[in-house]
């Protein structure tokens, strides 16, 4: 979509682009800490598989306490520029495949797809021009998580994923 295309709204990092049923579907931009690796996603995350992740793999990829998981329809994610290269990583629990796609340049994970999740890709929610659109409604593998981490309210809180 260019701007020229429909309704282009600078505040929110968001575009709106008319479906086919003229139906309105957000378009959401994002990408990696250069700006080499550019992406689009249009319409809604996945709201079982959206959420914060505390596993092992999620704190090393992240070099943090967590990982944030934004997962859509592989056919809703557009790279709009640059290249992602891939790393495979194997669950020690399950022995599931999950490979991580990053910028090459600055190492950013942008995006994974997982064996367990077939058809998705989960998009790092940092990674999101605006990263506060989505909601958060579950924390997964929390009996990984840090000690001292404390968990909103009202959200749901999983000890495993077994989805994963």
């Amino acid at each position: 979509m260019t701007r020229g295309s429909g309704p282009f709204l600078l505040g929110q990092f968001s575009l709106i682009a008319q479906g086919e049923g003229n139906e309105m579907a957000e378009i959401h931009e994002g990408g990696c800490l250069c700006g080499t690796v550019r992406y689009q996603v249009e319409g809604n995350p996945d709201p079982t598989l959206t959420g914060v992740c505390h596993c092992k793999l999620c704190q090393r990829r992240t070099g943090s306490a967590f990982g944030i998981s934004v997962y859509f329809a592989e056919s809703d994610i557009k790279i709009t520029s640059g290249a992602l290269k891939t790393y495979e990583y194997r669950s020690d629990e399950s022995q599931r495949w999950v490979k991580t796609k990053f910028c090459p340049t600055c190492g950013t994970t942008v995006m994974w797809t997982a064996e367990a999740a077939p058809g998705v890709s989960g998009i790092a929610g940092g990674t999101f021009d605006d990263p506060n659109w989505f909601p958060l409604r579950v924390h997964t593998w929390t009996r990984s998580a840090q000690h001292w981490v404390a968990y909103p309210p009202g959200v749901e809180i999983q000890e495993k994923d077994d989805t994963m």
